[in-house]
């Protein structure tokens, strides 16, 4: 069960909850919350009556907004890494190795929690700890790709890594067009279409110690 739900099961005021499921019910309430109205107009407020529960709970839990985000802020940028480095290790054929990373952008931008604004779209990038985590984030990403890459080209760590930070970067851009756009292209033809774009580039540098593509 997602945070989300977890906050529409508990959203009755007074129900008493673990404290782990509690937290995760706020955490769900708080993304709602965000997504819709981003950090500076959303207040502790708005987060506790979407909860169902007191501010002095949710403050018992999170001592301020910004530790609400924060948090929130580090699990679904973790559900990024994950996604991205599950696609990569999903198979040992590289075309699909790009279509699979691709997708998981997609996937992770379709989301109906709207996550990905949060991470990409954030209205609060000026805060210095918001702007480390999605920076990171993005970092990790391209090390992930930036590995699969050294190692079947043999091309250098800057190389690679120069390469990884395009590909991440094109897809995430593109997966939020997309969605933006009304998502008029199913999502497996969308991928399709950037992994073709993607592959004709990638493809011509020769697998190191390996005949062919």
């Amino acid at each position: 069960m997602t945070a989300i739900e977890q906050t529409e099961a508990a959203r009755p005021r007074g129900t008493r909850l673990p404290r782990r499921a509690r937290r995760n019910q706020l955490l769900g309430a708080a993304q709602e919350v965000f997504v819709a109205q981003g950090y500076h107009a959303a207040a502790m407020d708005d987060i506790a009556e979407r909860a169902g529960v007191s501010k002095p709970v949710l403050y018992q839990h999170f001592p301020g907004k910004l530790d609400l985000y924060l948090a929130l802020l580090d699990q679904h940028c973790e559900s990024l890494l994950q996604a991205v480095r599950t696609a990569l290790a999903s198979t040992t054929d590289n075309k699909l190795r790009v279509a699979a990373t691709m997708d998981a952008y997609f996937a992770y931008v379709q989301d109906e929690g709207g996550a990905f604004r949060l991470v990409f779209e954030s209205d609060l990038t000026n805060e210095p700890a918001v702007r480390e985590r999605v920076d990171r984030v993005s970092l990790q990403c391209a090390e992930a790709i930036s590995d699969v890459i050294a190692g079947d080209t043999g091309l250098s760590k800057e190389e690679s890594m120069l390469l990884a930070v395009g590909l991440g970067g094109v897809s995430q851009v593109v997966a939020r067009y997309w969605l933006s756009s009304g998502s008029a292209i199913p999502r497996d033809n969308a991928v399709q279409l950037l992994t073709s774009l993607a592959w004709r580039g990638i493809a011509g540098f020769p697998l190191h110690g390996v005949d062919g593509h």
